[in-house]
């Protein structure tokens, strides 16, 4: 693939991976089809919404809608709260903002997603971490139907 591919093959593996994925424990669903689209690596840096997908094409940036502008206080990192938002979403209680928005808000400045190895970092200001795997899941083709 040439650099010039990368957007339009992590556009079509988002796609695929959102049409695919169940509203309850949807992530790993999108995660493997960014993976099979030849991503390596997500990195979403989580007060400016930005993402940084690696990709077998080349590195993609998206910017998202950022959580804040100007300067703030970032929240001391609070595994507690930063497990209810991963429940919560992983339940399909939150939407994706929503979901960030409970990161931010348990201090999470940054969190890593390693496709290869199915894990996901999160991280503090401070270097705290907290690391979480997900499943391996069998993704439905996108043109096939299942009865």
């Amino acid at each position: 693939m040439t650099p010039h591919t990368a957007v339009p093959t992590l556009e079509a593996a988002l796609e695929h991976g959102a049409s695919v994925r169940p509203r309850a424990g949807g992530f790993p669903y999108l995660a493997e089809a960014l993976r099979r689209a030849g991503t390596t690596r997500c990195t979403m840096t989580v007060p400016s919404g930005s993402m940084l997908y690696l990709t077998d094409a080349g590195p993609v940036a998206l910017q998202g809608e950022p959580l804040i502008t100007g300067m703030t206080d970032v929240p001391p990192f609070d595994r507690a709260a930063l497990l209810a938002a991963l429940r919560a979403d992983q339940a399909g209680e939150t939407s994706f903002p929503e979901f960030v928005r409970g990161c931010w808000e348990a201090g999470v400045v940054r969190y890593d997603v390693d496709l290869t190895a199915r894990t996901c970092v999160y991280q503090g200001a401070g270097g705290e971490t907290y690391t979480e795997t997900y499943p391996a899941v069998a993704l439905q083709e996108p043109d096939a139907h299942v009865p």
